[in-house]
């Protein structure tokens, strides 16, 4: 398995990084969501809240592949020395 250069195998990095890029862009959609909001924009504040909840989804599958990585003993979520 391939070692990147953070000492995690490239799986393990690409999910953490896709699981943290959603999380921060879900935290950064509730302020489009209030902006929208208070310019009377519902249709719009309403396509921010369909991709925060996308962003969400896509956070937690990442949660569960990173489980599922642990609970299959490969020791890919820690780093390799």
């Amino acid at each position: 398995m391939a070692t990147g250069e953070t000492g995690f195998d490239d799986v393990t990095f690409d999910l953490i990084s896709v699981q943290y890029h959603s999380l921060k862009a879900g935290h950064d959609y509730g302020q489009y969501v209030r902006d929208a909001r208070n310019a009377g924009k519902e249709d719009i504040a309403a396509f921010f809240e369909k991709v925060m909840a996308e962003d969400a989804d896509r956070a937690q599958q990442c949660h569960r592949f990173l489980a599922e990585l642990t609970k299959h003993g490969t020791d890919a979520t820690s780093p390799q020395g």
